[in-house]
């Protein structure tokens, strides 16, 4: 369960964004500009808004009116950023060996989700020789060994080529159906959250302007698809 009320000010846009959502996969949708990032990091810590109130699974991350901000370090979430931002001096071993070490995970642990994400061929490689689909494979790993309560996916499958997209989203399918984390996935493109969560939050403009189950969300998109069709 999130529940969301924040309000920051930056220099071309004032947010306003509130919703409650038990769903464990949940996205927000908007274009770009609409606010998405701004929620994912302020769940995560990176940003404090300067009014609201942040609360994961009962537990208050942040509330300007009280004072409270917990640390990012121990708000455990997991983030996987659009561009995945490994370390470039590691190997992918030692990115996903950075992942487990935070949360003390056994290599018995970090070997069961190089299987499941399919990264046993890339171990020894460095990141500057891993393609765009590759590198967020491994981010995705690296975020999930440190055991968070929820994983943050922003844009995850956006500046990849139509085979490493569709080798990504397949994976982070596998990952929904068999690991119980919860995620929560920001994304511009309707297909990638049709396809991977249980309900939409829809951004605009820095505003909520609706809150719908996927489903609800899948027959929006095809009517405004067939009236632009018309039109």
């Amino acid at each position: 369960m999130i529940e969301l009320e924040i309000g920051h000010t930056f220099a071309d846009l004032a947010i306003d964004i509130r919703f409650r959502a038990a769903s464990r996969w949940l996205a927000l949708f908007g274009d770009s500009g609409a606010g998405k990032s701004t929620v994912l990091n302020a769940i995560a810590g990176l940003l404090e808004p300067e009014r609201g109130r942040i609360v994961l699974d009962g537990q208050i991350l942040f509330d300007r009116s009280a004072g409270v901000s917990i640390s990012t370090a121990a708000r455990d979430v997991g983030y996987v950023f659009q561009d995945g931002r490994l370390f470039p001096h590691f190997d992918v071993r030692a990115n996903l060996l950075y992942g487990a070490r935070a949360r003390k995970r056994s290599t018995a642990d970090m070997m069961a989700l190089v299987d499941l994400l399919d990264l046993g061929a890339l171990l020894e490689r460095m990141p500057v020789n891993l393609s765009g689909g590759e590198r967020q494979r491994v981010a995705i790993g690296r975020a999930l060994l440190a055991r968070p309560r929820i994983l943050l996916l922003d844009e995850p499958l956006t500046g990849l080529h139509r085979g490493a997209r569709r080798q990504v989203l397949d994976h982070l399918l596998a990952l929904k159906r068999e690991l119980p984390v919860a995620a929560l996935i920001v994304s511009h493109q309707p297909e990638e959250v049709v396809a991977l969560a249980e309900e939409v939050i829809l951004l605009d403009a820095g505003q909520v302007t609706a809150q719908l189950d996927v489903a609800s969300f899948a027959a929006r998109q095809k009517n405004s698809a067939a009236a632009g069709q018309v039109g």
